[in-house]
């Protein structure tokens, strides 16, 4: 579901006060004037008690071609998501996260591979609340090693709740499940009555793979045979 295009200045506070009752803005394309609110009827959800890795992600995660750290680069990772054919990032939305990150609300991984970024993601944190935005890779399995690390960079802070806002079929081979609208009020409200810490892993160290697996294998990891 989606509004019309706000008529309005859309600030970063009005951003958290969206993300809070579980909305969200989207531009039409990159070139777009305009956002729009989103609340879909099905939500995207991460339970942060079941991480979903093959036997060949967790290779790649412990692999040392990839190091992996956080709020290095994120307007980087963002102008990244956005380099595709069809996107919803537009420069308004760029400005919006970027004031958001700049106020400790947005946080990025980022993967590098040889010094070069090849894989990321971005999203919003509010109290116990990390709300997925968007993810990218350059390389093979990029993004999904970003995806365990932010599971264990959650889980070491606190977090209750992961929000994907759209159920994949990539996000869904890794554990992520699609629940109803007024189920995720219910436990974005239960999310918002915890604090958690997104800093609790300092996000100036590297986490290595072998760190980030452990991790989430002490919360919930279930590494699954290649199909």
């Amino acid at each position: 579901m989606k509004s019309s295009p706000r008529k309005f200045e859309l600030t970063a506070d009005i951003l958290l006060r969206a993300y809070s009752i579980g909305v969200f803005p989207m531009a039409e394309s990159s070139d777009a004037k305009e956002l729009f609110w989103v609340e879909p009827h099905e939500r995207g959800v991460m339970p942060l008690d079941r991480l979903i890795v093959s036997r060949s992600l967790a290779k790649a995660v412990r692999s040392e071609r990839f190091r992996v750290v956080a709020d290095r680069d994120f307007r980087g990772v963002m102008r990244a998501c956005a380099e595709r054919d069809k996107t919803w990032i537009n420069d308004e939305i760029v400005r919006l996260y970027s004031e958001l990150f700049d106020a400790g609300h947005a946080h990025s991984i980022e993967v590098y591979q040889d010094g070069e970024l090849v894989g990321g993601l971005y999203g919003v944190a509010l109290q116990a609340a990390f709300f997925g935005e968007s993810m990218f890779h350059r390389v093979r399995d990029a993004s999904k090693v970003a995806l365990v690390h932010l599971f264990a960079r959650l889980r070491t802070g606190g977090f209750r709740l992961l929000d994907t806002q759209f159920l994949t079929e990539h996000l869904a081979s890794l554990g992520a499940v699609g629940i109803s609208r007024e189920a995720f009020r219910l436990r974005l409200a239960q999310a918002l009555e915890s604090e958690a810490n997104f800093a609790a892993w300092p996000v100036g160290k590297a986490m290595s793979g072998v760190e980030a697996l452990a991790c989430a294998q002490k919360f919930g990891m279930e590494v699954a045979n290649p199909a």
